[in-house]
């Protein structure tokens, strides 16, 4: 009687601890995200190896064996390769991502960090400055709702961005800002105003400064000048970048002048785009590798960045003298609708031995190919060489030039073939250059359709993991992850970003090494890259199965001056 009396409540209590049991190991997890037996590739180059990953929050959480751990989500990334997010050195996504934050022809190739800021920020501006961007705006049209570089880059946070963003305090903007666009040397008044500028810049976050010599007026700051501007980076932890003040004639001594400039501050300096251009100049390549090795050796933190193609892009006022386009863009074109000035502008676009960087002469008219216009009119030239162009009107090719800036009312961006394939592997080969596509991060479709990119807004980081690496073996996967990842991070000086580890953000690539592949051309480049199947930032999914979530998770990425670290130390 006993026994049949006890036996109800026994069992109800092993079915309650059962119970317990399993809803207790249902629904707690280990991590939030498991990615499971994926090949692990650091991002510090080293032998590659096979483990689980973990993500819980912002951050990686774990890496190892994790069989015995769960995820709230997991992926199975066997024969996949796992990377640290890609870090693009040079982007020019500052317009792209306002209309469109997904960032796609970048995101979709891994990039995880967009690094802006190539002589020109978006940011100190005066009110001047702010009128102008709204005047100057091609296909892209936004309000200008900021004045600092820091209020431009939380603008594009509060939007939503896909990829993180971080930006250089431009030389040439705070110049402009104290000096205008003329050709004379800043007072010392003026030049005091500017290092307070970069130190304010310093203070919200920016990376450091950035300049680009071959451009009106940044071409009129003398070395000086620049020494002042990094000097006062330099007080803060900050970088120097710099578009050299020529490459091609003079290529060696606008590496010899930023190697100075680190001499001088004691500032890590860092060369954009890397490149010689110009047939008679691809020969000198081989001394600027001795000059930085060298400069290295020093003790000097001397690095370069590059993207994956023999031909660069900008615009047609890269062919033309300098002293014409004193005082901004509506004192250019007004001088070139002069005759006198037209016909001297014309003689010196055809000299060889130009002291300025002559593109026109480098490239040629042949290889000078138009891809963007603001007129309506004038789209139909896309994809036509200015040889091309100058043919059909029956016009010097020079004056054909110039004629195309005025009735565009623009620079007109073009491509110029002028480097040489061997000289880009070359490039790929050397341990301490890293990668930016100096493009836009663009759609293929919509606004985007409306002009031409060059290639690399859609290849740049595919092609050095497809093309360099897997094909033409110019450098092992590990170390092309590493100059993508890690090498850009420490060469900023950002925290906890550009390598797998624990505790590190969890901007995290899952591709596939065997088919990563650029697909862009310069006659057809709105062409998504494919092979990269998976990509988080800050721990948020924003590419599943190779396609785009919608998820908009993209941070500001602050500098080591950043005052806030005290303040928000997780949110950097």
């Amino acid at each position: 009687m006993e026994i049949t009396r006890a036996r109800p409540a026994w069992i109800a209590i092993i079915c309650l601890a059962v119970l317990c049991w399993s809803c207790g190991t249902g629904s707690e997890k280990d991590y939030e995200l498991v990615i499971r037996g994926g090949t692990i590739y650091d991002g510090l180059g080293g032998t590659p190896f096979v483990a689980d990953l973990a993500i819980s929050g912002d951050r990686i959480a774990a890496i190892g064996d994790l069989r015995s751990a769960t995820g709230e989500r997991e992926i199975d990334a066997e024969n996949l390769a796992v990377s640290p997010g890609f870090i693009n050195m040079l982007s020019w996504a500052v317009a792209s991502l306002i209309e469109d934050g997904r960032g796609m022809s970048d995101i979709m190739q891994g990039v995880t960090l967009e690094v802006m800021g190539e002589g020109w920020s978006m940011g100190p501006w005066t009110d001047e400055m702010k009128q102008e961007a709204s005047d100057r705006q091609g296909d892209i049209k936004f309000d200008v709702e900021w004045t600092t570089l820091s209020e431009y880059l939380e603008y594009l946070e509060t939007r939503g961005v896909s990829p993180n963003v971080a930006s250089y305090v431009g030389a040439t903007t705070v110049r402009i800002h104290e000096v205008g666009y003329e050709d004379r040397k800043a007072t010392p008044e003026e030049l005091a105003r500017m290092q307070e500028l970069v130190r304010e810049a310093m203070r919200d976050g920016a990376i450091g400064v950035a300049s680009a010599l071959i451009y009106a007026p940044a071409s009129f700051a003398d070395s000086e000048e620049l020494i002042a501007l990094v000097s006062a980076a330099g007080e803060f932890g900050g970088t120097y970048i710099s578009h050299i003040r020529s490459e091609g004639n003079r290529l060696e001594e606008g590496v010899e002048e930023l190697i100075a400039i680190a001499r001088e501050t004691g500032v890590p300096a860092e060369i954009y785009h890397l490149k010689a251009s110009g047939r008679p100049n691809w020969h000198k390549l081989e001394r600027v590798f001795q000059m930085v090795e060298e400069a290295r050796a020093e003790g000097l933190r001397i690095t370069a960045d590059m993207y994956t193609y023999p031909a660069s892009a900008t615009g047609l006022n890269a062919s033309m003298p300098l002293w014409v386009q004193e005082g901004g863009h509506d004192a250019w074109v007004a001088r070139l609708e002069d005759p006198a000035v037209r016909g001297r502008v014309i003689e010196e676009m055809n000299d060889s031995n130009a002291t300025w960087e002559n593109r026109f002469v480098q490239a040629g008219p042949e290889n000078i190919l138009l891809i963007e216009f603001k007129t309506e009119a004038l789209k139909p030239l896309i994809g036509k060489t200015l040889a091309e162009v100058a043919a059909a009107r029956g016009t010097d090719p020079a004056a054909t030039a110039i004629d195309l800036v005025i009735e565009d009312n623009s620079r007109v961006g073009v491509c110029y073939f002028m480097m040489s394939e061997e000289n880009v592997r070359k490039k790929v080969a050397q341990p301490w250059v890293s990668f930016g596509s100096d493009e836009e991060a663009s759609a293929t479709e919509g606004i985007f359709l409306e002009s031409n990119n060059h290639p690399r807004a859609f290849g740049t980081f595919a092609r050095v993991l497809g093309k360099y690496s897997r094909e033409d073996g110019v450098v092992s996967l590990e170390e092309a992850v590493r100059r993508m990842t890690s090498l850009p991070a420490d060469n900023i000086g950002i925290r906890d970003r550009g390598r797998l580890a624990k505790g590190f953000f969890a901007d995290v690539v899952v591709f596939d090494p065997a088919t990563v592949q650029d697909h862009a051309t310069f006659e057809d480049p709105h062409h998504y890259s494919t092979g990269v199947h998976h990509v988080f930032v800050n721990g948020e999914q924003v590419v599943a199965d190779s396609e785009h979530t919608g998820a908009t998770p993209g941070r500001v990425v602050r500098g080591p001056g950043w005052t806030g670290w005290y303040e928000n130390g997780d949110k950097r």
